[in-house]
C-alpha cells in the first residue's frame, strides 16, 4: 500500500473516532479473559453456559409438568398481549420505512468512509439463508393447505373453493412477507449502527446507550445479553430438532416411496444421527469463518434455491402458479394494513388463525430477531441505510412470495383441478412430508424429492453456523473477531442441546418456552426505535456541522476525498486509490 493511501485510511478513520464515537475508553472485549483458544466475557459466558445447562435439566426432568407450564404462558401471552405484537409490528414497519425514505437515508453503516464487506449477492444469499430459508423449506407446502381447507375467518370464504385458495396465499405471504423481514431489518440496522458507527460491542446491549451509556457495560447490560444467549441458542437447538424430522421424513419418503431402496427409519436414533452429521458440517464451515465457511455455503444454498423454483416452475403449473402469485399478491397487498391490525376481538376468529399462527409467528419472529438481527449487522457494513432497509425489507419479501407460490400454489393447484394426491398425503402423514408429496405429482419426483431434503440440509449448517457466529459476538464481550475454537464449541454445543432435547422429548416445549421471549424483546424493540432515531439523528446532526464540513474541506484539500453536495444532504466518499471506488466485492 502506498503512503498516500495509508495516510487516507488514518485520516478517515480518525474522522469516524473523533467526531462519531462516544467519549468512552471502553473497548469490546476488554474485560475478556483469554485462554485455552476462548476469549470470552467472565460474567456472560459462564452465566449463559449455567442457564442452559439448567433449562435442559428442568425441562427433561419435569417432561409433561414444563411442557404444561410453557404452554400455559405462551396461550397466556397470545390471549392477552396478542395486541401488543400485532401493533409493535407495524410500528416496526413505519419506523424502518421513515429511516429509509427520510433524511438518514444516506447515512453509511461503519461512517462516510465505509466499504462493503462483501457483494450484493453475496450478501443476500447470506442474510436469506440466515433469515428464513428453513422455515420456506417446511411451510411453503404446508401451510396453505392448511388454510384452504380451514380458511381464515378474516376472509369469510368457503373451504375447498378458488376464493379459499386466495387466501390461503394472502394469509400465507402475510406471515412471511414485509412483517417479519421488518422486525429483523430494525434489529440488524440497530445492531449495525451502533457497533460500526459509534464503536460499541457488537451485542444487543449497545442499543441502549442512548439511554443507558456506561451503564450497558455493567449488570444492565449482562441481563440484556444473557436473554439473547437463551432465545438465540435454543430457539437454534428446537428449530434443529425439529426440522431434522422433515430430513428423516424427506431421506425416507424419496428413498422407499420414490426410488423403491431402502427406506431410512423414521425414528429418533436416526434423527440424532442426523444432527451429529449436520452439527460436524456446520462445525467445519464455521471453523472455516465467515467470508470462507458461512459466505460460500449460503451462496451454494441460494443456487440450490434458485435450481429447485425454477425445476418446478418448469415442470409444473407454470400459468396456474404465476397467476396464483399475482392474484396472491393482489390479495395480500390489498388486505395487508387490515391483516396487520387485526385480532379478532370484535368478531372471535376461527380455526385459530390469529392467536394460533400470527401470534405465534409474530413471537417467533421476535425472539429470533437477536440472532438473525445480529447476524445481518455483521455482514452489512458499508451500506446506506436506505441500501439496508431496501435489500432487508422488500428483496427477501418478494422472493418469498415468489416461492410461497410455486411450491403451494402447485399444491393448491393439486387440490383444485389434479388427483388431490398432495392434499392426501398431508392431512394423512402432516406437515413433515407435504413438500415431497407435491413434489411426487410432477416430473423426476424422486430427483426434485433428493434436491429438496439437500436443500433442507444446507438451510439447516447455514443456520447453525451463522447462529454460532452470534452466539459467539454475545460472550465475547461483543468482539467481531472471535477464535476458532470459541465458534466451534458454540456450533457443537448446538448440536449437543438439540440432540439431549430430542431425545429426552423436550424439543416441543422448549420451543414453546423459547417463543414467550419475543414479549420481553417486544418491547426491547419498541425502545429500538427510539434509540435508533437518537442515533441517527445525532449522526446527522455532526454530517451537517460546521465542524464537519471543515474536517472533510481539509482533507479534501489533501487530495483524499470527493465531496458532491444535494441539498443539506452531503455525499463522502474518501479514496483509498486513484479513481477506485468502493470494491464492494467478495
Amino acid at each position: 500500500m502506498a503512503d498516500g493511501e495509508e495516510t487516507t485510511g488514518e485520516m478517515s478513520e480518525g474522522l469516524q473516532v473523533e467526531l462519531f464515537h462516544p467519549e468512552s475508553d471502553r473497548e469490546p472485549g476488554d474485560t475478556n479473559w483469554q485462554g485455552f483458544g476462548f476469549d470470552v466475557h467472565p460474567i456472560v459466558f459462564p452465566v449463559a453456559l449455567a442457564i442452559i445447562a439448567l433449562f435442559i435439566a428442568v425441562t427433561i426432568g419435569l417432561g409433561d409438568q414444563a411442557s404444561a407450564a410453557y404452554t400455559f404462558l405462551f396461550n397466556f401471552i397470545g390471549e392477552n398481549f396478542g395486541w401488543f405484537y400485532l401493533l409493535a409490528v407495524n410500528i416496526f414497519i413505519v419506523t424502518l420505512l421513515y429511516f429509509a425514505f427520510g433524511k438518514y437515508g444516506n447515512i453509511r453503516i461503519g461512517g462516510v468512509e465505509a466499504d462493503k464487506e462483501f457483494s450484493d449477492f453475496s450478501w443476500m444469499a447470506m442474510l436469506f439463508s440466515a433469515g428464513m430459508g428453513i422455515g420456506l423449506m417446511f411451510f411453503s407446502v404446508s401451510e396453505p393447505l392448511y388454510y384452504f381447507q380451514n380458511v381464515p375467518s378474516f376472509f369469510g370464504a368457503e373451504a375447498g373453493t378458488g376464493a379459499a385458495a386466495s387466501a390461503a396465499m394472502a394469509q400465507t405471504f402475510f406471515h412471511w412477507g414485509f412483517h417479519p423481514w421488518a422486525i429483523y431489518g430494525l434489529v440488524g440496522l440497530g445492531l449495525a449502527f451502533f457497533s460500526f458507527n459509534r464503536g460499541l460491542p457488537l451485542t444487543f446491549r449497545s442499543i441502549f446507550w442512548p439511554l443507558l451509556g456506561e451503564r450497558i457495560y455493567g449488570w444492565p447490560g449482562h441481563i440484556i445479553d444473557l436473554v439473547t444467549v437463551f432465545a438465540t441458542l435454543f430457539g437454534l437447538a428446537t428449530s434443529l430438532g425439529l426440522g431434522v424430522a422433515q430430513v428423516n421424513t424427506g431421506l425416507s419418503y424419496v428413498g422407499g416411496d420414490l426410488l423403491g431402496l431402502v427406506s431410512v427409519p423414521d425414528t429418533t436414533l436416526v434423527q440424532i444421527l442426523l444432527i451429529g452429521g449436520i452439527t460436524a458440517i456446520a462445525t467445519l464451515s464455521v471453523a472455516a469463518g465467515l467470508d470462507g465457511g458461512v459466505k460460500r455455503l449460503s451462496t451454494v444454498n441460494l443456487y440450490l434455491m434458485f435450481a429447485l423454483l425454477g425445476f418446478l416452475l418448469i415442470v409444473g403449473p407454470t400459468v396456474y402458479v404465476l397467476g396464483a402469485w399475482v392474484e396472491g399478491l393482489g390479495t395480500y397487498f390489498g388486505n395487508i394494513l387490515s391483516l396487520g391490525f387485526f385480532t379478532g376481538t370484535l368478531g372471535p376468529a376461527e380455526n385459530g388463525t390469529v392467536t394460533g399462527w400470527t401470534v405465534f409467528y409474530w413471537g417467533w419472529w421476535i425472539a429470533w430477531s437477536p440472532f438473525v438481527g445480529m447476524f445481518i449487522a455483521r455482514i452489512s457494513k458499508g451500506r446506506t441505510v436506505r441500501e439496508f432497509v431496501l435489500g432487508v425489507l422488500f428483496l427477501p419479501s418478494l422472493f418469498s412470495t415468489l416461492w410461497l407460490s410455486v411450491f403451494g400454489g402447485s399444491a393448491l393447484h393439486n387440490s383444485i383441478v389434479g388427483n388431490g394426491a398432495a392434499l392426501a398425503t398431508y392431512n394423512e402423514v402432516g406437515q413433515t412430508v407435504a413438500m415431497f408429496a407435491m413434489l411426487e405429482q410432477f416430473p423426476l419426483g424422486a430427483l426434485s424429492g433428493i434436491l429438496a431434503t439437500l436443500l433442507v440440509i444446507t438451510f439447516f449448517v447455514t443456520s447453525s453456523d451463522s447462529g454460532s457466529l452470534v452466539i459467539d459476538h454475545l460472550t465475547s464481550g461483543g468482539k467481531h473477531d472471535v477464535p476458532k475454537a470459541q465458534r466451534v464449541f458454540w456450533a457443537v454445543t448446538e448440536g449437543i442441546v438439540a440432540a439431549i432435547l430430542l431425545w429426552g422429548g423436550g424439543l416441543g416445549a422448549l420451543q414453546t418456552a423459547a417463543i414467550t421471549t419475543g414479549l420481553p424483546f417486544a418491547v426491547i424493540l419498541c425502545l429500538m426505535c427510539y434509540t435508533v432515531y437518537l442515533g441517527l439523528d445525532n449522526e446527522y446532526e455532526i454530517l451537517e456541522s460546521e465542524e464537519f464540513a471543515e474536517r472533510i474541506q481539509d482533507l479534501t484539500e489533501a487530495g483524499d476525498t470527493q465531496v458532491t453536495t444535494s441539498g443539506r444532504e452531503t455525499v463522502t466518499s474518501i479514496r483509498r486509490g486513484e479513481g477506485e471506488d468502493a470494491p464492494g466485492g467478495d
